[in-house]
């Protein structure tokens, strides 16, 4: 479903990607871990095209080479970015809507809108609530179901943990599993090395905007030196 070839992105004079090459199959879950400033985020918006870059991205068949990143929403592809950028002055429902913009199928949205509340109950209580006075974690099942609501063939999250509780981080994990559960193809990049490779199918591992490591995700969590780099463990 997604071919990454030979990417490199470079910004502010800094080459923060060197000729990375990934690949993901339909129906996977696959994990890009690696330290801060890795190149991970840059791996990431180079393939949704807020990054320009040199290289080969291929999703679903199709170059994404000279496309915006609003071209690709409606192939199919979305990202749940860093940080959630919710659309803060507009409300829970609001935002959700603004997930299924490309979409003219009304009832099919007001399912999915059921849906990510029967997923997220805390976003029904407060459907109303500016998405800018939620919590972080209120913040990221907003981010996650707004990306949801396009329908996509493709997620792609970006640190989805960062900053939360460990029980809102137990919670995204659940929904992570639950999308993945149902088909749907991920990549995510997360901080929580252990967690994202416990789940994954495969996984990458970037260090200095170089791909390091790769393999079945099993096997790396297992790996005694990726436990002493991204684990923490001796």
């Amino acid at each position: 479903m997604l071919s990454v070839k030979n990417l490199c992105v470079s910004y502010g004079g800094i080459q923060a990607v060197k000729g990375v090459s990934l690949d993901v199959r339909a129906g996977e879950l696959v994990c890009l871990i690696g330290a801060n400033g890795a190149g991970k985020t840059s791996t990431m918006k180079a393939i949704t095209a807020s990054l320009p870059f040199v290289g080969e991205v291929v999703f679903d068949g199709q170059p994404l080479a000279g496309q915006g990143a609003w071209d690709l929403v409606g192939q199919g592809l979305a990202m749940v970015p860093e940080g959630r950028g919710v659309f803060a002055r507009m409300s829970i429902a609001e935002n959700l809507q603004m997930g299924a913009y490309t979409r003219s199928d009304k009832t099919g949205i007001a399912q999915d809108l059921a849906r990510m509340y029967d997923m997220f109950p805390r976003l029904k209580e407060r459907s109303s609530q500016l998405a800018g006075t939620l919590s972080g974690g209120e913040q990221q099942m907003l981010a996650m179901g707004r990306a949801l609501m396009s329908r996509p063939k493709l997620l792609l999250l970006d640190e989805p943990s960062m900053g939360l509780s460990p029980l809102m981080v137990d919670r995204i994990f659940e929904v992570i599993a639950q999308v993945r559960a149902e088909g749907m193809t991920v990549l995510l990049v997360e901080q929580n090395a252990s967690r994202a490779l416990a789940l994954a199918d495969r996984a990458y591992v970037m260090d200095s905007g170089l791909m390091v490591l790769s393999g079945p995700a099993k096997t790396l969590l297992h790996d005694s030196a990726v436990r002493s780099a991204y684990l923490g463990e001796a």
